[in-house]
């Protein structure tokens, strides 16, 4: 009997860890910040990844977050559509500098989704908490290291 609970258990665990690996990017890199400061990013490089990004999370912790990286540089706003926390966006360039930053962005509340747009192009945009740009010092021109995150695929 206490085989046949143990057999339940795991299998139990093993069904949920598969419909959360279904539900969020399991791939994961590391961005390190001017300050030194390291995040561990999740990363979104398809377009279902970046389609979902952070949806439905109601928390993040304060060195972890998102990188969206897409086919070629370009424009690219970002909405807060089913988001449950306030994030910052900080969009970056093919020379890893930040081109700019969207701080403490709030879930949208109601549709239409105001969208939050960049100063200029970018190939990725980072995600963090709410106020980390401003805690670690992040500003325009900063330049990030990127770590075990894929290079764009080229079109």
């Amino acid at each position: 009997m206490k085989r046949l609970y143990a057999l339940v258990t795991v299998a139990v665990v093993l069904a949920g860890a598969a419909r959360l690996g279904s539900q969020y990017a399991q791939a994961r890199g590391e961005v390190t910040f001017a300050s030194g400061t390291r995040v561990s990013v999740e990363i979104a490089d398809t377009d279902d990844k970046r389609q979902r990004g952070l949806m439905f999370r109601k928390e993040l912790a304060p060195t972890d977050g998102m990188v969206f990286i897409f086919d070629e540089k370009g424009f690219y706003p970002f909405w807060m559509k089913n988001c449950f926390i306030s994030l910052d966006m900080i969009w970056v360039d093919e020379a890893f500098k930040v081109v700019s930053i969207a701080p403490s962005v709030p879930p949208c509340k109601a549709d239409p989704c105001p969208n939050y747009s960049p100063t200029a192009d970018a190939l990725y945009v980072v995600e963090t908490v709410s106020g980390f740009a401003k805690q670690h010092g992040v500003k325009v021109g900063d330049t990030l290291v990127f770590k075990n995150i894929p290079k764009p695929r080229a079109r």
